[in-house]
């Protein structure tokens, strides 16, 4: 019986030995391959004019040397000194817009911020009509630039605008010109908020949604309010989200050169100058374009620093958390 047993048992199959793939040269280098045609369009587009402005930003390039600017006169760093000596107007103009520029870009990303947790924390929960709400949110971010920016200029442009009569209509004033004098850094504030926030609601929705909710419902069992669940749930978690979201916003607002332009044009109010302009303005206007390079360098390494500097500190928060 026992030898019946064992003999009707299925005999196991040998092992087969798996061949491993042999890493030819060839093979090596497809992933190199793949990329390089990205990174080349990459060095084409940035790093080729970054160089190019660099070496700008050395030579005293004005008017006069136009036509063959690669053997203008090498003028060291005479075009930075020029733009950090602080006892002259042209540096005392560059401190100002950068100081212009840092609060826009402050005030801008905090309202982008604050509308896109109010939106995304609005749209988490299903309800009638939310497909066409998101839909709507996304509007302003879907149009181009000039599109937005040039709505807004047609409502604040006129004394009897848009926003005048509407404002007229409900008894809060009426006929003020909104792009012209310290009027012009609250309409470049809300232009660009209008046009920016809802990239802010579409990142923090996906954030959120990644949330798990079985947490949110651990927390109702506990008691948690929807504030507290807010405060020690949603904003905890959402905090990777938050590094990256607020560093990117920054940087378009701190860079941003088609807002204000298409805003003001070429008359852009000294309270709306910000550092894209005066950069504008010291190349093409004065026709110095070594000196507009110099700023634009001094830009480019205030940035690094800043970014530098946030990366480190986010970073050291998140792996305290």
């Amino acid at each position: 019986m026992t030898s019946t047993v064992t003999a009707s048992r299925p005999r196991p199959l040998p092992e087969v030995p798996q061949q491993r793939r042999k890493w030819t040269p060839s093979r090596q280098a497809l992933p190199y391959l793949l990329i390089a045609p990205a990174l080349l369009f990459e060095l084409l587009v940035h790093l080729v004019p970054m160089l190019g402005g660099l070496w700008m930003s050395v030579l005293e390039l004005t008017q006069f040397h136009l036509r063959d600017w690669i053997n203008a006169p090498f003028a060291g760093l005479d075009n930075f000194g020029f733009a950090l000596n602080f006892n002259s107007a042209v540096a005392v103009e560059l401190l100002r817009s950068f100081a212009i520029t840092a609060a826009f870009s402050i005030v801008t990303v905090s309202l982008c911020w604050v509308l896109g947790v109010f939106a995304a924390t609005l749209l988490q929960r299903a309800f009638p009509g939310r497909a066409v709400l998101r839909a709507l949110f996304l509007v302003p971010y879907a149009l181009p630039v000039y599109t937005a920016v040039m709505i807004w200029k047609f409502m604040l442009d006129r004394s009897d605008g848009m926003v005048n009569t509407v404002l007229g209509d409900l008894g809060l004033g009426g006929g003020t010109f909104w792009l012209l004098g310290d009027n012009a850094f609250g309409s470049l504030v809300i232009t660009a908020v209008w046009r920016l926030w809802p990239f802010a609601f579409l990142v923090l929705m996906a954030g959120m949604q990644s949330i798990p909710a079985d947490v949110y419902e651990s927390a109702t069992v506990d008691g948690a309010g929807v504030w507290q669940q807010f405060r020690s749930i949603t904003l905890p978690m959402l905090r990777p989200v938050n590094q990256v979201l607020v560093l990117v916003l920054f940087l378009w607002t701190f860079n941003d050169f088609n807002v204000p332009y298409t805003l003001f044009d070429q008359s852009v109010p000294s309270s709306a100058s910000v550092l894209s302009i005066h950069i504008y303005n010291s190349s093409f206007l004065t026709w110095n374009f070594g000196l507009g390079s110099a700023m634009s360098t001094l830009l480019l390494l205030s940035l690094l620093v800043i970014t530098a500097g946030y990366l480190a500190f986010t970073s050291r928060r998140l792996k305290d958390v």
